[in-house]
């Protein structure tokens, strides 16, 4: 694939506050996987919510990747309690994200969801999530150790166990097969529309696609995107997802 006719990937931002000023930033993980992992341009896409052309922004977009990120969604946008005064918050995000999200995949244009954004495609269709799941009582702990190194963080944590004939098992050829993980919040209720594609030793949904969508829409809630290179099923996702963009 040609530089000149790439396609082109949204990457959603977050809304940060860096000094006095705020900025719209995307990690550059992300950025990386874009350019390198699917040999796509990437197109960073700020967090204004309503005040976007979403429209014209699914009309020129090839895919769109929903990233992770440090805030949790809002519950009020699932219809729960507010959330822990404490908890980072990124309304901004969630205003764009969310809608984007529904578009997209009404459009046929290509998503990939990772973690937040996995939270996000689950809660943009109705789905419900657990805000912390560490408090649930049955699973086991998802959290990082931010008292370890990154690469420590980002190693492998637990396994999963992918959905017999699911679209994952197809990419991945195989079984099951173990991620890092690195998240507070879960699927609580899983969307109506949407079909598991990996669950947890504990039972938590890891990965799940959108029922009879017109084009790849998938999420996954671990992180393929760091040092996508050195692991194979972080490739055969991307690529996965860099193919339908492509087809789009």
């Amino acid at each position: 694939m040609s530089k000149s006719h790439r396609p082109v990937v949204g990457i959603i931002c977050d809304r940060e506050t860096i000094g006095p000023h705020s900025f719209h930033i995307a990690g550059d993980k992300y950025v990386n996987a874009v350019i390198q992992g699917c040999q796509c341009t990437p197109l960073l896409i700020p967090a204004r919510g309503s005040e976007l052309e979403i429209d014209h922004l699914v009309n020129i977009l090839d895919g769109v990747l929903f990233t992770g990120g440090y805030s949790m969604v809002d519950p009020l946008f699932y219809q729960q309690d507010s959330a822990d005064p404490n908890t980072k918050l990124d309304r901004q995000r969630d205003q764009t994200s969310l809608p984007l999200i529904v578009k997209a995949i009404e459009n046929g244009v290509p998503v990939l969801g990772i973690c937040r954004g996995f939270q996000e495609m689950n809660v943009a269709f109705g789905g419900t999530l657990h805000q912390k799941l560490h408090e649930v009582g049955r699973y086991i702990e998802h959290r990082e150790n931010k008292d370890e190194t990154l690469a420590q963080q980002y190693g492998k944590s637990h396994t999963i166990q992918l959905s017999k004939d699911g679209l994952l098992a197809r990419i991945f050829q195989k079984e099951s097969t173990s991620v890092n993980s690195l998240h507070t919040q879960g699927v609580d209720r899983l969307a109506e529309n949407l079909t598991i594609e990996a669950v947890a030793e504990d039972g938590l949904i890891e990965a799940f696609s959108v029922n009879n969508s017109k084009n790849f829409a998938m999420a996954v809630q671990w992180h393929p995107e760091w040092q996508f290179h050195e692991n194979q099923d972080s490739v055969k996702l991307f690529n996965a997802f860099a193919q339908a963009c492509s087809h789009r």
